[in-house]
């Protein structure tokens, strides 16, 4: 059981107390035995000296000697002492506490060894014969014309126990009194000295759980109230500092939580110490990992993992790629730094995947524009060759090969016309001329021209409008351009004897219109580049049919000019879904 403050200072009190007393007490009573002892044996030997003075007459040898001895045994005994007579050889001659005739012999007790022998002995010892402790004085007493005799003298201990016991009871009482007074005292000095404790704990664990209001000062000018002021003093440079802390802490999150790049914090036993929400969405987590969590468990890119190793080894700071993802592939920029030498490491995950698709999108577009330039020009060029070399004199080579040639100028002038219209709308130079339309009046202008293309390849064409769709704002020029593109592309895309069919529905604040055929589709994993210029499915059917692989590009930033989206829903052999959205009622974005 744990005491308190207060219990503690009172019993220490006490045990002060009790400490002081009690040796105050044994020297008393050892002192005071001490001179009780020695005032016994004076009056012992003040009797002494009275008995030796009348002693020859009762000593000396005649037939009245016993009855002389008895009573003068007798009148020594009358001053409250026990008085023997011990002979030399120790026999017990007189004694006024007991027959002497059945006395054992007293030679071997001490005070007689030492009368005999100095003239006095003294000694403090249990009684055989009366068995009560006593203080015994023995003499030598010559005897005219006879050996010596030893005269003892004995007075009970007990008087000096009574008169001990007496003053001890006194004494106690005192002290019990004075013991009650100072405990009483010193309790409520503890009492006072433990409550002001217990208020100067009370407040430190009020600081501890984050309640930094002072506490009042006792003014008592003691060390407890120099140690609550200095604690008032630490208690508000604390909080003081938890504010700033907790600022910087709050900023610092904020500012993390917000960051696109991917941060964590590796300790030295390579376990995540923080991550913010972008580190665990790169890594495709639900939640950021818990703190403390094994890199290796959370972590499943090895590139990276290798990268904190070599820097908690001591290495320099590391700079690496890692991609993640299969279908979806993204790239990230990996900084691996040393937070201290070998205690941890600050992994930043920059995305660059939209660098890297950018510099796929430039390096694709500078190889398809010189491809497709120079097949065309390839073509003209030789043929014009072959024209200045004798063909031209052939009137049916050369009417073929000036055929050929023109055909190749007009799919150049085609691409320089896309590349142009496509270079305007991404340089924000193409005026929009917005207004009310009808989705079926913009889906009979183009399913006009379509069925004279589809006819020719035995494909039917239909069209499945709701008469109550809203009207929608945009270029008609525009617009009809983008389902123009899309419409083409499901002729030149669908087997003969197929089908197209065009659909519009409203869907919250938009209209969403739907170009299906049943054609060739598209895998999934190109379905995501098809409207990036210049990317084919099928390059040679594509050619094939006169695409320049600009058509859907241009679509896509005209459908978002207007302020929609375009998407592509297909499945290999059984066709394609081709979906834009226009908002409904809305001004589209102008292009200036």
């Amino acid at each position: 059981m744990r005491l308190n403050l207060f219990w503690k200072l009172g019993f220490a009190f006490f045990g002060l107390l009790a400490a002081v007393l009690l040796p105050v007490d044994f020297y008393i009573e050892r002192t005071l035995r001490q001179d009780y002892e020695n005032a016994g044996f004076e009056q012992l030997a003040s009797i002494a000296r009275i008995a030796q003075a009348a002693a020859p007459q009762f000593l000396a040898a005649s037939p009245e000697r016993p009855a002389r001895l008895r009573a003068w045994v007798d009148q020594i005994a009358s001053s409250r002492v026990r008085f023997t007579i011990i002979a030399a050889s120790g026999e017990v001659l007189g004694d006024s506490g007991a027959d002497p005739r059945y006395m054992e012999n007293h030679a071997t007790r001490p005070e007689v060894i030492q009368a005999f022998a100095s003239g006095e002995g003294r000694s403090i010892r249990h009684s055989v014969t009366i068995r009560r402790d006593l203080l015994y004085l023995a003499v030598r007493q010559p005897v005219p014309g006879s050996a010596p005799v030893v005269l003892r003298f004995a007075l009970p201990v007990q008087t000096v126990d009574e008169e001990m016991w007496a003053f001890r009871k006194g004494l106690w009482l005192a002290s019990l009194a004075m013991l009650f007074v100072t405990g009483l005292a010193s309790l409520m000095i503890s009492r006072r000295f433990a409550g002001r404790v217990e208020r100067l704990r009370s407040f430190s664990r009020r600081v501890a759980a984050g309640n930094f209001q002072p506490i009042e000062a006792d003014r008592s000018g003691d060390a407890l109230e120099t140690l609550a002021l200095s604690m008032n003093d630490t208690a508000a440079q604390l909080d003081a500092n938890i504010r700033s802390l907790t600022a910087e802490r709050n900023l610092s999150s904020a500012i993390l939580g917000s960051m696109a790049e991917g941060v964590a914090v590796v300790s030295a036993e390579e376990r995540l110490l923080f991550s913010n929400p972008a580190f665990a969405s790169i890594l495709g987590l639900d939640a950021p990992p818990a703190a403390g969590s094994a890199l290796l468990e959370t972590v499943r890119q090895m590139e990276l993992i290798e990268a904190v190793r070599t820097v908690l080894r001591g290495g320099p700071v590391v700079h690496s790629e890692i991609v993640t993802g299969t279908l979806r592939q993204r790239f990230f920029s990996a900084t691996v730094a040393a937070v201290r030498e070998g205690a941890g490491a600050v992994i930043v995950l920059h995305d660059i995947t939209d660098l890297r698709k950018l510099e796929r999108v430039r390096r694709d577009f500078v190889a398809n524009v010189s491809h497709e330039f120079k097949t065309p020009l390839t073509a003209i060029q030789g043929f014009a060759e072959t024209l200045l070399g004798g063909a031209a004199e052939e009137p049916e080579n050369r009417e073929r090969f000036l055929r050929i040639s023109l055909e190749h100028a007009r799919r150049l002038a085609r691409l320089t016309d896309d590349l142009l219209k496509l270079s305007q709308i991404e340089a924000d130079r193409m005026d929009l001329e917005p207004q009310l339309l009808r989705p079926e009046d913009l889906v009979r202008s183009c399913l006009e021209t379509t069925r004279l293309r589809a006819a020719t390849k035995n494909i039917s064409v239909t069209a499945e409008l709701p008469p109550d769709l809203p009207l929608v704002l945009g270029d008609p020029r525009r617009l009809n351009e983008v389902l123009q593109n899309l419409l083409d592309n499901a002729v030149q895309y669908t087997p003969a004897g197929g089908q197209i069919s065009v659909r519009a529905k409203q869907a919250a604040k938009s209209v969403i219109f739907t170009v299906a055929d049943t054609g060739l589709g598209i895998p999934e994993s190109d379905q995501l580049r098809i409207f990036e210029r210049f990317y084919r499915v099928d390059d040679a059917r594509s050619r094939e049919v006169g695409g320049t692989g600009l058509g859907l590009a241009i679509a896509k930033h005209l459908v978002e000019a207007h302020g929609g989206r375009i998407w592509v829903e297909s499945e290999v052999g059984r066709g394609s879904r081709f979906h834009f959205s226009i908002p409904a009622g809305k001004t589209p974005r102008a292009i200036s």
